[in-house]
């Protein structure tokens, strides 16, 4: 959430910031500018009518009789005024911060500006040749592997079922990852797969995006990605400023409605309701936040390295920013099957946006006033698009597929996926 004094403080600049993320982003503030019109009045009647109390309380001292007493009665009048000013001062801050929960973070400077995905820029990477390749789906079934139609029995569209070798693939794929973060400084957490309405409003998922998630009869939201609760695990707390930077690791199955995908993605595995993913997640003080973001997109290439997946780094234009976003790396993958770069992780630095939700803060120093973390996170990486890159990436004429050496041990030393491996 952004700073109610600053926004009121700075409308044009903040229109004019949101405004690069397109026409909803500066929409957003429409319900703001009157009601900080209403805050300025209020603020400056009462300060205006306070200093008319000290000006009359000096004068009280030298009035005797009826003079006193009708002074003293003004100066009741103005307590009330006063108190009454105050009440609806109240009223509008919480009217503003209700407001506020809707709109977006501000693109910082470093984003490039832009109308739609087309004006992202690739940082780096480049995309290699497969021969006649085949899309994920089809390898899947072919050997084996994947079975939609008996998912869509059980459950309905965009489920599966992993069979046999493949289902060891996507849990060594999660080892594989919490290794790799681990190796790089991050500590496990495993964390609760259903939160309260407080945690999805903390990382920003709440009240924008309600029709995306899933929600129990209980009152609890499946959560959408490990994201929500590792960021809430600090919520409401005052760290020391020595603590930083932490540096959380954490794998959970993530729960998504796709209400707004219509059909995009609908066939194989890119796009389903249920999906696993390996989460990293960071606070850090804020002036160190950018160098984070560049460590942390760094963090979630590795593993990519390992396997020899091709995948390329992009900077998300302002249109493209996510709502709780500051900056965004993307790290997308070549699919030949698909002839085209899926994203597979997505890495951000939000600022104070979410720690300002979450009441997330650090004191720099003994005695010094709390300021606000700033959080991070990026995928690290996406379980199921990671499989299908494996299945596309090494898949084989004769419609077997070839593991990266790097999985193999996780695997038991299986390098190919084949009919007779599935199981």
């Amino acid at each position: 959430m952004l700073d109610l004094k600053w926004v009121v403080a700075n409308l044009d600049e903040a229109r004019r910031r949101l405004a690069t993320r397109g026409a909803a982003g500066a929409e957003a503030l429409a319900p703001i500018e009157a009601l900080a019109s209403e805050r300025r009045q209020l603020i400056q009647s009462s300060e205006t009518q306070r200093a008319e109390q000290r000006k009359a309380s000096e004068q009280m001292r030298s009035l005797k009789g009826e003079q006193q007493a009708q002074l003293r009665a003004r100066l009741k009048a103005l307590s009330d005024e006063v108190k009454e000013k105050d009440a609806r001062l109240k009223e509008v801050e919480e009217r503003i911060e209700r407001a506020l929960l809707n709109v977006p973070n501000l693109p910082h400077e470093t984003v490039p500006p832009g109308t739609s995905e087309r004006d992202n820029q690739v940082v780096r990477g480049e995309k290699p040749e497969v021969a006649s390749p085949r899309e994920h789906t089809e390898i899947g079934e072919k050997l084996g592997l994947l079975d939609f139609e008996r998912a869509a029995k059980v459950s309905g569209a965009r489920f599966a079922f992993y069979r046999g070798a493949l289902a060891r693939l996507e849990l060594a794929v999660v080892q594989f990852f919490l290794d790799s973060a681990r190796e790089r400084g991050y500590l496990d957490l495993l964390p609760p797969y259903l939160v309260n309405a407080d945690a999805m409003r903390g990382t920003g998922q709440l009240p924008k995006f309600e029709e995306d998630l899933f929600k129990t009869t209980a009152g609890y939201y499946l959560i959408p990605t490990a994201e929500v609760p590792v960021t809430n695990y600090h919520r409401d707390e005052i760290l020391e400023g020595s603590q930083l930077p932490l540096r959380y690791c954490a794998f959970s199955p993530c729960f998504r409605s796709e209400a707004g995908s219509y059909g995009k993605d609908t066939k194989g595995i890119i796009r389903q309701h249920q999906f696993h993913k390996v989460e990293l997640v960071r606070f850090e003080k804020p002036e160190q936040a950018h160098a984070a973001l560049e460590e942390l997109v760094r963090d979630a290439q590795a593993p990519l390295q390992k396997l020899g997946l091709h995948h390329r780094v992009v900077l998300l234009c302002t249109a493209d920013l996510g709502f709780s976003s500051e900056k965004t790396f993307d790290l997308e993958v070549w699919l030949p099957g698909q002839n085209a770069y899926r994203e597979i992780s997505s890495c951000s630095t939000f600022g104070d946006f979410q720690a300002r939700r979450a009441q997330i803060r650090f004191r720099p120093a003994p005695g010094e006033k709390p300021r606000f973390v700033t959080t991070l996170n990026g995928s690290g990486l996406a379980v199921g698009r990671t499989v299908v890159a494996i299945l596309e990436n090494g898949q084989q004429p004769d419609g077997s597929v070839v593991l990266p050496e790097a999985i193999r041990p996780y695997m038991g030393g299986l390098a190919r996926l084949t009919v007779a491996a599935s199981g």
